[in-house]
């Protein structure tokens, strides 16, 4: 029996100065809906951030026809940004901890979008239950592995309520996910599944309670102190080399379960550089009281927000994943998926995670992405395609000397 092992690598990273690209080639391309669904109303809660924001206008692109309900705490910010975004879009004042206000938001739209973080520390799954109460269909971008977790204990909930429900439907989890499958299914001889992401987003909160974590070939959990590890990972043209460091993504341990890869990891880094020593510092000097106390991490990210933006624009905010899957026979393929703006591509992958939901192929349930249920056989390969409307670079199964800067292997070889 072949043995198999995944080692997901994530570097959240602003990566030299990007140029700017047109609007043209940051556009999703149009996607024809069932009749049922063509005219959704469709919830984006957080849609007055940046990537509810991001999300809202890459799902007008996709899909001009729906009716989209941008929701947020900030009714002046709210109506600002629906002024700008266009006539099918409206405001919805919205407080996600208070369930009456929750309640009344979820009460008229087919599917919720769930992109106000932070989801650390959260107690409960308080949109997902709001979602099964009044039977609307839910996405969220959960990145964090209790959270995640949670949601899923409410499989059955959903099942009742017969909704359907992905979480972790984002870019890093979630496309990042649909990747590892997509490479993983095709290969029926291989011992080692190894991914590799470079993304520039939750830093400050991921911080908080992170853990790298491993799961060795016997399928024990192994928990490894966070930002070590480091390994120095080829993204390619346009990126480079980059310096990575264990980070516990939900993803570790969802595709430990789910594709039964006995060993998982999952790397993460940033550039530039002084972001890590950022992220470093605060799991070494707060203390674990107030890492854990959630309206602290929000004044924290709050804090921060700023500044992320003001280097932003200095230094670009290119963003890369990879994941590298290698076989018994010593032969490897990868793929590749390269954005120059992570507030673009993180809009388009929920976006495309929304409109499979919206085309019916998720069963009713709480799904990860590489689930079957989650995201339908047929449907699988159109997710990343949708994802990487404006890419850099997006490959699939390509061999690692086709895409690297520096290839190792040079070679004749044949790969599939």
């Amino acid at each position: 029996m072949a043995t198999f092992s995944l080692h997901l690598n994530t570097a959240a990273a602003a990566v030299a100065a990007a140029s700017a690209k047109s609007a043209e080639n940051d556009d999703v391309s149009g996607v024809q809906l069932p009749d049922k669904t063509r005219n959704s109303r469709v919830l984006v809660l957080g849609g007055t951030g940046r990537v509810g924001g991001s999300t809202a206008t890459a799902l007008s692109k996709l899909c001009p026809y729906l009716r989209i309900v941008v929701g947020g705490r900030n009714r002046e910010k709210g109506a600002s940004m629906v002024a700008t975004l266009g006539k099918n879009f409206e405001f919805a004042e919205v407080d996600i901890n208070k369930k009456d206000s929750l309640g009344a938001a979820l009460s008229d739209v087919d599917l919720v979008v769930h992109a106000a973080g932070p989801f650390q520390q959260a107690q409960k799954c308080t949109v997902l239950e709001a979602a099964i109460e009044t039977q609307t269909a839910y996405l969220d971008i959960c990145d964090d592995t209790s959270s995640v977790f949670r949601a899923k204990s409410l499989k059955d909930r959903a099942v009742g309520a017969n909704i359907p429900a992905i979480t972790t439907g984002g870019i890093y989890p979630g496309v990042s996910n649909d990747m590892k499958i997509l490479l993983y299914v095709p290969q029926l001889n291989c011992r080692k599944f190894v991914g590799v992401f470079k993304l520039y987003s939750h830093t400050t909160r991921q911080a908080a309670e992170a853990q790298g974590q491993l799961y060795e070939q016997l399928g024990q959990k192994i928990k490894l102190k966070p930002y070590t590890g480091m390994l120095n990972v080829d993204f390619g043209k346009g990126i480079g080399k980059r310096d990575v460091y264990l980070l516990n993504l939900p993803e570790v341990q969802s595709v430990h379960e789910v594709l039964e890869v006995p060993t998982v990891s999952a790397r993460f880094g940033t550039a530039p550089f002084f972001w890590i020593w950022g992220m470093e510092a605060m799991t070494n000097l707060l203390p674990s009281e107030f890492l854990r106390d959630r309206s602290k991490v929000q004044q924290l990210v709050e804090w921060f927000d700023p500044l992320v933006r003001a280097v932003d624009r200095i230094s670009g905010e290119r963003v890369s994943m990879r994941v590298d899957l290698e076989c018994t026979n010593e032969r490897s393929t990868l793929a590749l998926f390269s954005h120059r703006r992570l507030s673009v591509a993180v809009g388009n992958s929920t976006a495309a995670f929304a409109v499979a939901i919206l085309e019916g192929s998720t069963q009713a349930g709480v799904w990860f992405p590489e689930e079957p249920e989650g995201i339908a056989v047929e449907a699988r390969e159109d997710l990343p395609k949708r994802a990487a409307q404006g890419t850099i670079a997006f490959v699939m199964n390509k061999p690692p000397w086709m895409v690297e800067t520096n290839p190792k292997e040079l070679g004749l070889g044949i790969y599939v």
